[in-house]
């Protein structure tokens, strides 16, 4: 997970941050046996973690960095069941059925996570409020019209307007009542002091270098220790495999966040998204007194794209346009999100792959984390207590078949893989040899293929990736002059 050396060049880092403890995990000294291993730290990983302490079972996390610092801790805060555009894609592909279970796994996510602030006590700065799929060009009108019809089908009180509490029109848009924003790092922390004191386990800075299933699950941290267990959930954003079942299906996307006070009075209701403009979405969240901080997200982009700058530049232009006092205090925050996307933009939560049966992942949450996370959570507690599951269970099987639709885009991902495996100019992932790009606003190398990121110094910042990248004098900025791929003919590649 990122840590503030990969935050360096985007002043402020993630507003989460700021005013929260940070309590310290030790590292893993030594072997140890364990009922369940869960690997990693974020939202899915602690909230399966707490799920599964909670019904008895002696629970260790092992997390890279330092828990809920990385995606979780660099989200938007954002708990919805009003996914984009989502739910008639759903009702085309899959029909209203698979529609209404995603609907319906979302809203109790999100109804666990009141019940969890009631129970641990904490003050996540919950809040209720609507949430918006809008679109400003007529043309796209048709689109939230589906959408709406589907959501409504699906179950959700949602409502077609025309009018929202932003300062520019919309040609159309989905509202959906009684959604979740919240501080994501006072809910985590929370959890964790919950997961702690029920007798559950968590080591910071320990990094899972392998993994092996055979009568149990057998574990190799980069410290050298050993870690046995009945069970193990991988919960790390991009998954710790190599199974080309899970590793085909799985791509990567970076977004940009800028926040920054405004005036109560220029903070708009709820929380909206766009897909138009490289898309935009917007929450506010409590600041002081007559402020509220507004939060912007947007400028998608492949991992180590290049013009990271500029795209930050146009995310906070765009930001003050709209919303009067924009940064005018000074004090602007700004960080990235790295999201993992399935194919068919349904999660992947349950058995890793077909031949596996203690081994367990969550990911591909496509954006929607929040919400995802604690359902993965919940379900996979279920999967390794061999509880009863939910109705909705197979909606997220990592071993479902892909919708035709959807394989064409699968081979167009592994071709692009391919072509980067085999480009001629390094560096290149320790993973699996694909050719980084540098991120001149974060100071990173990132890889295009699975999300990996690199510090300058070539420390391994994000997985999949274990091991880091070999030193190098040249001046990675100079590299990349321009924002392309960097034009070294040095190989670059990870310790053995």
């Amino acid at each position: 997970m990122p840590t503030d050396t990969a935050r360096a060049a985007i002043s402020g880092g993630s507003y989460w941050m700021r005013g929260t403890p940070s309590p310290d995990h030790a590292p893993l000294d030594g072997d140890l046996t364990a009922d369940v291993v869960v690997i990693g730290g974020g939202i899915a990983g602690l909230c399966a973690a707490d799920e599964l302490v909670r019904a008895g079972r002696e629970v260790v996390v092992l997390e890279a960095d330092r828990i809920a610092r990385g995606v979780s801790g660099h989200t938007t805060g954002k708990l919805t069941s009003l996914h984009g555009l989502l739910y008639a894609d759903l009702r085309e592909t899959q029909g209203p059925l698979a529609a209404a279970r995603y609907a319906r796994a979302q809203q109790e996510a999100l109804e666990r996570v009141v019940a969890l602030c009631g129970e641990t006590g904490v003050d996540a700065e919950l809040e209720r409020a609507p949430a918006f799929t809008y679109v400003v060009d007529e043309r796209r009108a048709e689109e939230v019209h589906a959408e709406y019809a589907a959501a409504r089908e699906a179950g959700l009180d949602a409502a077609l307007v025309t009018r929202t509490d932003l300062p520019f029109p919309v040609a159309a848009a989905v509202r959906v009542e009684e959604q979740l924003l919240f501080h994501p790092r006072k809910f985590l922390l929370a959890l964790a002091d919950d997961l702690v004191a029920r007798g559950g386990r968590i080591h910071e800075h320990t990094r899972v270098t392998s993994l092996r299933e055979h009568a149990h699950c057998r574990l190799r941290t980069g410290g050298g220790a050993t870690v046995r267990a009945e069970d193990v959930v991988i919960a790390t954003n991009f998954p710790l495999t190599t199974h080309a079942s899970l590793l085909t299906r799985l791509s990567v996307r970076r977004e940009l966040v800028v926040a920054a006070p405004v005036a109560t009075a220029a903070a708009p209701e709820g929380m909206y998204l766009t897909p138009e403009d490289r898309t935009r979405s917007v929450r506010t969240a409590p600041y002081d007194d007559g402020h509220r901080l507004l939060i912007v997200t947007g400028e998608a982009f492949e991992p180590g794209a290049g013009h990271a700058r500029e795209r930050l530049q146009r995310l906070t232009a765009w930001a003050a346009r709209w919303f009067p006092g924009f940064g005018e205090a000074g004090t602007v925050f700004r960080w990235a999100a790295q999201d993992v996307m399935s194919a068919d933009r349904l999660p992947y939560v349950g058995h890793e792959h077909p031949d596996t049966q203690h081994v367990f992942v969550a990911t591909g949450f496509g954006g929607w984390g929040m919400s995802n996370g604690v359902m993965a959570g919940r379900l996979l507690a279920a999967h390794v207590n061999g509880a009863p599951r939910p109705d909705w269970t197979e909606l997220f099987d990592p071993r479902r078949h892909l919708p035709l639709r959807d394989i064409p885009d699968v081979v167009r991902s592994q071709a692009q893989v391919a072509r980067h495996v085999l480009a001629r100019h390094p560096p290149r992932c320790t993973h699996m040899g694909c050719e980084l790009g540098f991120n001149d606003a974060e100071n990173t190398w990132e890889c295009p293929c699975h999300g990996s990121r690199f510090a300058a110094d070539g420390s391994v910042l994000q997985g999949p990736a274990t091991r880091p990248l070999e030193e190098r004098e040249e001046d990675p900025h100079a590299a990349v002059a321009g924002g392309g791929r960097s034009a070294h003919d040095t190989e670059r590649r990870g310790d053995a």
